[in-house]
């Protein structure tokens, strides 16, 4: 393939578990969560669900500090998938008020902590003003090395494929690729996950048990942990025994067992 640059281009409420510990050696390097049950959290206590969502923001703050704890060193959590568009008008604005909030009040601790911030998904759907939050909070971040956080913002997997077909398209068209050297690398490199590793481990919360047009190219030979747990009641010990999870599991990436 052509040098192309892509910048160029393109439930059950669960008892809270005993604490875990995975094997050091075998932490997995990119953990991503699919945050699901603030909805039925609320339900279940009769309140609002903008109440289940601001709890669920608590539980963002408990897993970042996890992982950062545990020693893994990318995290990736599905926050708003472009399907969540769809919702009410007022749950649309309760969700988008929290990151609203979430990006002003919460990016300076990030910050202190060596958080690095990155958005995937399209973001020009949000408000302008979110939209500048956003790129502030990666400007502000983008030297941090502790964990490398990336929030998944009105994402949806198939759309960010057939956007990296677009782009790989006209490159052809124009000669900048060459379609018979195009591999998987190369098609990757056109993904706005470009240059982080795939995720090892997919978490889902609230005993779903669906990847939900998330990671779906990424996602290839990744372990899954489905936990019953509802989003706003993860806690680090739940993180510790997904990562415990994924040390008994033996990945053979297709691969016969040796």
């Amino acid at each position: 393939m052509s040098a192309v640059k892509p910048s160029a281009m393109r439930n059950k409420l669960a008892p809270e578990p005993s604490p875990a510990c995975a094997d050091a050696g075998a932490l997995p390097q990119h953990v991503a969560i699919i945050m699901d049950g603030n909805g039925r959290w609320a339900a279940r206590r009769g309140l609002p669900r903008v109440v289940g969502h601001r709890a669920g923001a608590k539980a963002v703050r408990r897993v970042i500090q996890a992982a950062t704890n545990l020693g893994v060193p990318w995290l990736t959590l599905y926050a708003f998938s472009s399907e969540n568009w769809r919702r009410p008008a007022g749950e649309v604005i309760d969700l988008t008020g929290l990151l609203r909030d979430y990006l002003r009040n919460e990016i300076a601790e990030l910050h202190q902590n060596g958080v690095k911030l990155r958005v995937i998904g399209e973001r020009e759907r949000f408000a302008e003003d979110i939209q500048a939050d956003l790129q502030a909070a990666e400007s502000l971040t983008r030297d941090n090395q502790k964990l490398n956080l990336t929030m998944a913002l009105s994402y949806g997997a198939r759309d960010e494929i057939m956007a990296a077909a677009r782009l790989l398209a006209k490159a052809a068209v124009a000669g900048a690729v060459d379609p018979a050297a195009l591999d998987e690398a190369g098609f990757s490199a056109m993904l706005s996950t470009s240059g982080m590793p795939d995720p090892d481990l997919i978490v889902r919360t609230s005993g779903e048990r669906r990847l939900s047009n998330f990671l779906l190219w990424q996602a290839a030979y990744a372990e899954f942990v489905f936990q019953d747990v509802l989003w706003p009641d993860y806690s680090e010990a739940h993180f510790a025994d997904a990562l415990a999870e994924f040390s008994r599991r033996e990945r053979r990436f297709g691969a016969r067992p040796g």
